[in-house]
């Protein structure tokens, strides 16, 4: 009888240990998703933009070897395709675009794209800052690390109105940011990184 009981002691411990186990892997996976969620997008690469100047080079060919600009459309214009679309796309993808629609004039084609002068990713500060204005930066930059290109907060400034101004398909989206939370470690989700074009808006 003892026996038995000890038995069912052992099995009924070990479906709790089983259960837990379960659990803490099912907590893990959530906290991974939300994570991925709030974390910047790097791994595709760097996107382009306008104003971002690209050498497209094809091998043995120096007639389409040269440096382009991104237009404002988010268009580049290349000999034999014509325009083709860049804006939101990285280096890789314009790549295979620009081989797809060669491959019609050069059989076999090889050629390679290159940002040499990354000059679309600009973010604007303006208000009660020390040095408002355009900024061009070099990497992906947070809402902390604009102010501070910006000279920091001008003593009236309003420090928990700060708002960020995006625009997205046509469409303005804001963002409030209070300066004294994240400064005092609260609520650091909002220090977000800013996407090309943003204004971080200081009254």
């Amino acid at each position: 009888m003892q026996l038995g009981l000890k038995i069912v002691r052992k099995t009924t411990l070990g479906l709790l240990i089983g259960m837990f186990l379960i659990a803490s892997v099912s907590c893990q996976s959530v906290d991974t998703r939300s994570t991925s969620q709030v974390a910047p997008n790097s791994e595709q690469g760097y996107q382009l933009g306008p104003e971002d100047v690209l050498l497209i080079s094809v091998w043995k060919d120096e007639h389409l070897t040269r440096e382009v600009v991104v237009r404002p459309d988010g268009l580049i214009s290349f000999p034999l395709v014509g325009d083709v679309p860049a804006e939101g796309r990285t280096v890789e993808e314009l790549r295979i675009d620009l081989a797809k629609r060669l491959i019609k004039y050069i059989p076999a084609v090889n050629l390679t794209v290159a940002v040499i002068k990354p000059l679309s990713y600009k973010v604007y500060v303006v208000g009660r800052v020390t040095k408002p204005g355009e900024f061009l930066v070099g990497h992906y930059t947070d809402v902390l690390q604009a102010l501070s290109l910006a000279g920091g907060l001008t003593p009236f400034a309003a420090e928990n109105d700060i708002k960020i101004v995006r625009r997205v398909m046509g469409q303005q989206q804001t963002f409030p940011f209070r300066y004294s939370d994240v400064r005092k470690g609260i609520d650091l989700e909002q220090n977000i990184i800013l996407q090309r074009g943003d204004v971080v808006m200081v009254p």
